[in-house]
């Protein structure tokens, strides 16, 4: 038999394993784009676009942020070591003495003790609000309602505020005419005496500033998995099991929150006290006395001290309770 020689050329087989070479330079072909183009097929000169894009978004507020809050603290800042009066062009530096001047004389702390009404109120205030935002977070008839008469009066302008209640509270006003419809018979003035008189006040800071609360605290337990208080159903929890161990820890943040505004509002309460009392019969608050130090005095510079004062204050509360009450993470969940 003789032996017969294929010399016919072999058809490439599929899937046939390529030199390390072939692949190399395969790879090499694969990652080649039309110049300028990235693998994406953006071109390269967007990208430092891309990254001052935020900031471009970012450039108006941070613009309105230092010009009207950081500009002017810095200058406020400036101002309490100086004695000016707000209208002449001389400022002579006076170093710590205007801060000296605030803490040593005892008439200038006295105002403070006027924001304790107003704590109390706030606390009043909080549970208010917790009250109804709970109620109302469930089935309720005209809960829709309620939601809006709780929340109205935050919209209303304080100065407005001040002045209808100015005519409540007056001698024969709207206050004394129900107490007379009811048969109360009362001649008493309640801005005529320091502790009425700020008693009324801060009932009105209560029935103004209790919608804030309430949303806030209405959104945080509308946030809670409904499946949380349909297994504290089956479990056989009451209404306040419910609350104690499902809304108060999902909203303890917000409580938090709450707690700082109301404590930070009642040491710079000025609006309504302003125009329904003016500070008169011992209603002055620390904000009305720096306002009439540099205004009715001229009295810009130890203004400005108490100005930092009362800030370092209030971040001083704000630090101490945030390190007594950290905003641990909450997950119910």
């Amino acid at each position: 038999m003789t032996e017969t020689t294929d010399t016919a050329p072999r058809a490439p087989l599929t899937g046939s394993r390529r030199s390390p070479r072939t692949v190399r330079r395969a790879g090499r072909g694969a990652k080649r784009h039309p110049r300028g183009r990235t693998p994406q097929g953006r071109s390269w000169r967007r990208s430092p676009l891309q990254r001052i894009t935020p900031w471009l978004f970012l450039a108006a507020p941070l613009a309105l942020l230092i010009t009207f809050t950081y500009v002017p603290v810095a200058s406020m800042v400036a101002y309490s070591v100086t004695d000016w009066d707000g209208v002449s062009p001389d400022r002579n530096l006076t170093g710590a003495d205007n801060y000296v001047q605030i803490l040593t004389r005892p008439e200038l702390f006295r105002v403070f003790f006027v924001s304790g009404y107003y704590l109390a109120a706030s606390v009043l205030q909080i549970g208010v609000a917790l009250y109804f935002a709970t109620v109302l977070s469930f089935d309720l008839r005209f809960r829709n309602f309620f939601k809006g008469v709780l929340f109205f009066p935050y919209l209303i302008n304080g100065v407005a505020i001040g002045f209808v209640f100015l005519y409540f509270f007056q001698d024969g006003g709207t206050l004394d005419s129900v107490l007379s419809w009811l048969g109360v018979r009362t001649d008493h003035a309640w801005l005529g005496d320091p502790t009425s008189a700020n008693v009324s006040l801060a009932g009105v800071s209560v029935w103004r500033f209790t919608g804030l609360n309430f949303v806030l605290f209405l959104g945080a337990i509308q946030s809670i998995p409904g499946e949380l208080y349909e297994a504290a159903e089956l479990d056989g929890a009451g209404k306040w099991q419910r609350f104690r161990h499902i809304i108060a820890p999902s909203i303890k943040p917000v409580l938090s929150l709450s707690i700082i505004l109301a404590i930070s509002g009642s040491l710079s309460v000025f609006e309504i006290p302003y125009i329904m009392t003016g500070g008169a019969t011992g209603t002055s608050t620390f904000v009305i006395q720096t306002v009439k130090l540099a205004f009715q005095f001229n009295k810009t510079g130890l203004a400005s001290a108490a100005a930092v004062v009362l800030l370092a204050i209030i971040l001083l509360i704000t630090w101490i309770q945030r390190r007594l009450v950290p905003d641990d993470k909450v997950d119910l969940v």
